[in-house]
């Protein structure tokens, strides 16, 4: 059996010396296969003495963030479920002051400052939002992790400058640090860490190996006889094992089915019929089939036969239908699902009867611009599924885009889809660096950089360019810049000829997509597309480039021409 992730935990909190106790902490530890693909979470607030009303924020924040953080989707990344979740218990936590009597007095509503911790595979994400803190101890050596949100007016006086809700929104700290077997993380509110040692805290923590459940109670009781007037919370979770860098579903997949043999035509193979063979490389073989039972018409994949022992690619085939599953779009092409078991290693999504994207531009070589409007803003459509779950498909070309009869686009291939919750997994896809197709590829890839959302902008510009033009933008010299030198000597061959009769704008447009730095390109593809359809006013103002710029080899021959016969008119005299 895989390996799991494996935590002791005590917990403690009591009201001390105060009327109330306006702290309030808990964690989840789900079953599998959540815990593999979210972790495990702990979280802590502390309402502020001033209100009446902290310790409901308290509960609701601490409830509702191990609540709605494991309803994220998978797909996402810890930080982004987190953040998307915290920032929902702020607005509902100011929208409650803003609603009750103390509307003008932001001390005295549902206000409490937050710490929280996700241990996802072998890192720890950690949240935070005022002075509740988050220590780790490893090696005996005691660590404060988060950072005090509090601002200081005197040695003796200050005041919290961050706080959930305080203000209608609010920044979250976020830190990642990576987890060892034996650390140990401690969170502790301000009525304990500041009437407690660190020596003391090690100390407890060394001598109550056999009774770890005490702990937390053993270092508020400290607290509380050093004279601590406000309420005492401690949290102390120690990391007994880690699970595997595999997930967990592709891994048991892998180790269980064997590889299927290469398919012929009217052949069965587990409960399908062969009708052809769609295509078949160095990455996979692809048949067209029928489902026995069902009739229904199904693509099957099979793992190439020569990378059978590549267990990066096996993750990243296997990973092809986890994600397919996952996006609803009617612009991306969906998993067949399959209602029996399944025999051997192979995928199988729908069939989509039409052309690709490659041979429409072949049968259209000069389109007219409505159709390229048409089919860039399905593709957009289709990646924004993917952006919606925080995935970067990283392979779009014009072969990977599929037209069906209907006039429909369908993306397709996810063999090289970058995954942000599986990312925070640490699995073997880590290792692959470029996998889109080279000219299609936004330029940051062949930095080493990780990709974006504006580098599928980039390869949907470039397909809308190829499109308009039958040209690439920088021609095929993008794969060969590996450095911020070359990069900056590449130049973008404008649209602008007297071949191509389209709006100066729509260049422009494009020109602003297929910027080498992605900083500069659009911010989001909706405003990409929409700049498509509607003229940009900064766009609009520019004027048609001179002759000799856009048609610098012409002119020059022609100079050159001329030059020719000047010179034997001159030399004939």
């Amino acid at each position: 059996m895989p390996n799991q992730l494996k935590v002791s935990i005590s917990q403690y909190s009591n009201k001390g010396r105060k009327e109330i106790n306006q702290d309030f902490h808990d964690l989840r530890i789900p079953k599998e296969p959540q815990l593999s693909n979210k972790g495990i979470a702990i979280a802590m607030a502390d309402g502020i003495s001033s209100s009446d009303v902290s310790q409901i924020a308290s509960k609701v924040c601490v409830t509702s963030f191990l609540m709605d953080y494991f309803s994220t989707p998978e797909t996402w990344s810890a930080k982004k479920s987190a953040e998307r979740v915290l920032a929902s218990i702020n607005s509902w936590l100011y929208s409650q002051s803003k609603q009750g009597q103390y509307h003008y007095d932001k001390d005295r509503g549902y206000v409490c400052t937050f710490s929280g911790m996700i241990i996802r595979s072998h890192t720890a994400h950690l949240f935070f939002a005022g002075d509740t803190r988050i220590y780790r101890m490893r090696d005996t050596k005691l660590q404060q992790l988060s950072k005090d949100h509090r601002l200081w007016v005197s040695n003796d006086k200050s005041y919290l400058s961050r706080a959930l809700g305080m203000d209608s929104h609010v920044t979250v700290d976020y830190e990642r640090v990576q987890v060892q077997v034996n650390d140990i993380f401690i969170l502790m509110t301000d009525g304990v860490y500041e009437c407690v040692s660190s020596d003391f805290i090690v100390h407890t923590l060394q001598n109550n190996e056999k009774n770890f459940g005490s702990v937390a109670k053993t270092i508020s009781d400290k607290a509380y006889k050093q004279g601590s007037t406000d309420n005492l919370t401690t949290q102390v979770i120690r990391i007994n094992a880690l699970c595997d860098k595999d997930i967990n579903e592709t891994h048991n997949v892998l180790r269980n089915k064997p590889f299927p043999p290469i398919l012929e035509a009217r052949s069965s193979f587990d409960g399908y019929s062969i009708i052809r063979i769609l295509s078949s490389s160095s990455r996979s073989h692809v048949y067209l089939a029928q489902d026995d039972k069902t009739k229904a018409l199904v693509v099957i994949k099979i793992p190439s036969i020569d990378l059978r022992e590549d267990k990066a690619y096996l993750e990243r085939f296997m990973m092809e239908e986890w994600i397919a599953i996952r996006i609803n779009s009617p612009y991306v092409a969906k998993s067949y699902l399959h209602t029996r078991q399944r025999n051997f290693l192979y995928t199988t999504t729908e069939y989509i009867q039409g052309q690709t994207l490659r041979q429409w531009m072949t049968d259209n070589p000069k389109p007219s611009l409505e159709s390229v409007r048409d089919i860039a803003e399905q593709i957009a459509r289709g990646l924004l599924a993917f952006h919606r779950q925080e995935m970067i498909h990283q392979d779009l070309r014009p072969e990977n885009i599929l037209i069906d009869t209907t006039g429909t686009i369908k993306i397709i291939d996810f063999g090289s889809t970058r995954v942000e919750g599986i990312m925070d997994i640490n699995t073997t896809i880590q290792e692959d660096k470029l996998l889109g197709t080279a000219l299609y590829s936004a330029p940051e890839y062949f930095l080493g950089n990780i990709g974006t959302t504006q580098s599928d902008l980039f390869s949907l510009g470039v397909i809308i360019y190829q499109m308009l033009s039958s040209q690439l933008p920088y021609g095929v010299e993008v794969a060969r810049c590996n450095s911020k030198a070359s990069q900056n000597k590449l130049k973008y061959k404008s649209l602008d000829s007297d071949e191509n009769t389209y709006p100066l704008w729509i260049d422009e447009t494009l020109k602003k997509a297929l910027e080498v730095d992605p900083r500069h390109r659009y911010s989001e593809l909706s405003k990409f597309i929409y700049d498509l359809r509607h003229p940009n006013e900064s766009f609009v103002n520019k004027h048609r480039a001179p002759f000799v710029e856009r048609n610098p080899v012409i002119v020059w021959k022609a100079i050159s021409f001329v030059l020719f016969i000047l010179l034997i008119v001159a030399s004939s005299n």
